[in-house]
């Protein structure tokens, strides 16, 4: 036991004062093989949180959401491009990524206390929730949505005529977004009457 003891105080010793035991160059190098795990354990992290499987895991999102997603255009179309829950709730750069994160990591409380865990909880806080993430993209001007539509690759012509006169207008005096004519185009709308669309 005394031997363990010493053991261990000798360790700590090292630990507490590694400059007078360990070479500098053995602690950089250290320093930088921890960084190095570390940047990659939280990159694949970051990745693992935005893979349809880990968004869809809880029953709240695959039985409510997530359903309605697979009768959408974003979920089955003509060229075979799927949009997943990421695509759309997450942006692509990896600033805008972690800001995200860090929001949405307040939305983890109500998996923890179940503030949607019921088809009823849900359809009861569907105008609340719908309102928060409207507001985000209307906040950073639909930016999900720009990852993959894009004003200057449309194709006015091949558009419907009131959707191009839409959208031409829209980039002529940019004050409106995706989001401001296209709620309810991954999800139900919830009973809103028409207050989102003033």
């Amino acid at each position: 036991m005394k031997f363990i003891i010493a053991r261990i105080k000798h360790y700590w010793h090292i630990l507490n004062r590694p400059a007078v035991h360990l070479s500098l160059g053995f602690l950089t190098m250290s320093g930088f093989i921890a960084g190095v795990i570390f940047w990659g354990g939280f990159n694949t992290a970051m990745e693992i949180t935005n893979t349809e499987k880990f968004c869809i895991g809880c029953h709240e999102m695959q039985e409510n959401v997530y359903a309605e997603l697979q009768s959408t255009i974003h979920y089955s179309n003509r060229s075979g491009v799927r949009a997943i829950c990421s695509d759309c709730h997450v942006p692509h750069n990896w600033t805008d990524k972690v800001a995200r994160k860090m929001q949405a990591s307040k939305e983890v409380w109500g998996k923890i206390f179940g503030t949607i865990n019921t088809r009823e909880k849900f359809e009861a806080k569907r105008l609340e929730l719908a309102e928060h993430e409207w507001a985000r993209l209307k906040a950073n001007d639909s930016l999900e949505c720009r990852n993959c539509h894009n004003f200057d690759s449309m194709d006015f012509t091949r558009q419907s005529q009131r959707a191009a006169i839409q959208h031409a207008g829209a980039l002529a005096n940019g004050e409106k977004t995706c989001i401001d004519c296209h709620k309810g185009i991954a999800h139900k709308l919830p009973d809103i009457g028409q207050s989102a669309f003033h």
